[in-house]
């Protein structure tokens, strides 16, 4: 099975290359733009907030503990690098294709 540009599997976690728009009406995954995963947030880019919602999110759409999900790139920008730690990154995998495809 062929990854998107957006997702890789790493040994026991999935690194997710995607897009923040910050301060948006709800917390949503919203399909791909370009080559990232598209996540809006209703937080403002103040202080961590928005990064902070972005780990939120990915953890509780992949059902993942918050302490699973960690900032590798992207703490000052748009374009943000999240690694999500996990037993099986293939299923955490499949289920962000899912999620990406589902808001298109």
């Amino acid at each position: 099975m062929a990854l998107p540009p957006w997702l890789r599997i790493l040994a026991g976690a999935v690194e997710v290359q995607v897009r923040v728009v910050p301060r948006s009406s709800r917390d949503r995954i919203a399909g791909v733009i370009g080559e990232r995963l598209k996540l809006q947030v209703t937080s403002p880019p103040v202080e961590g907030e928005a990064n902070r919602a972005v780990l939120e999110l990915l953890s509780r759409s992949t059902g993942l503990p918050l302490r699973a999900a960690t900032l590798a790139t992207g703490a000052a920008g748009r374009s943000k690098t999240v690694r999500l730690a996990c037993d099986d990154p293939s299923a955490v995998a499949t289920r962000l294709e899912i999620l990406a495809a589902g808001d298109r």
